[in-house]
């Protein structure tokens, strides 16, 4: 664990260490106050709700932020040879994908901390733009939580099969665009399939969260995605041994 924690710390200040991670944090933030405000119109709705916050946050990290952090995870370790110097220390090879995973979603979980500042300026200092539900603002933040976990945990799957960069952007990037829209294909499909489809969507199953409901299947769905994404990451990892 202490080998995992220490990866981790590496990764999560690499971040720092470049303009990465601030570009990331504005332009993230500026974008999502973009399209809550002024696409989505939140001052034409007459009423004090932030569900379109959350499903706004959940494409931007999905098409933009996630693919920019994850591409260069294991891609670039790959590309310049260090990732062969890193597996031959005293480490295991779920060690490194674990401490990797963390430090990104650690980044992401920067900037989700960072949103949460919409609805305290908005709703308490300084503005006052009426009363807020906290309950759904805090479910939908788990679910945006979680979600991240999943879509870093499919980034950085993607990032150990490739040792290009944009290749791992692209890939993510239609990746999690698909499990976005799969539920809108879903709607043109027959019976079972069509159930299927919204059932493994990312939006369906973040419906609930932003509206205050906390359900233990889209949990167990967001969780099992992340697993199963790291286990297939450290096989990956773990197959360049006998390559």
């Amino acid at each position: 664990m202490k080998a995992t924690l220490t990866i981790a710390k590496r990764e999560f200040k690499s971040y720092f260490d470049s303009p990465l991670a601030y570009v990331v944090i504005c332009l993230g933030l500026a974008l999502l106050g973009v399209f809550f405000f002024f696409v989505h119109g939140f001052w034409q709705v007459d009423r004090a709700s932030m569900t379109m916050l959350f499903s706004y946050a959940a494409w931007g990290l999905g098409t933009l932020i996630v693919p920019v952090i994850t591409m260069r995870l294991l891609a670039d370790e790959k590309r310049t040879g260090t990732l062969e110097m890193l597996i031959t220390l005293p480490v295991k090879d779920s060690e490194v994908i674990l401490g990797k995973y963390l430090g990104a979603l650690g980044l992401v979980s920067v900037l989700l901390l960072a949103t949460a500042l919409y609805p305290i300026l908005m709703f308490k200092w300084p503005w006052h733009l009426g009363p807020l539900d906290t309950g759904p603002v805090l479910a939908g933040y788990l679910g945006l939580l979680l979600y991240s976990a999943a879509a870093v945990a499919i980034g950085l799957m993607i990032s150990s099969l490739t040792e290009s960069q944009v290749v791992a952007f692209f890939v993510t990037f239609i990746v999690l665009l698909v499990m976005h829209k799969v539920a809108d294909i879903g709607e043109f499909a027959p019976g079972r399939l069509g159930e299927i489809a919204r059932a493994v969507s990312f939006e369906a199953n973040l419906t609930n969260f932003a509206r205050g409901l906390i359900d233990t299947r889209n949990v167990i769905y967001f969780l099992s995605i992340t697993g199963l994404c790291l286990v297939m990451a450290f096989r990956s990892l773990e197959s360049r041994k006998w390559s």
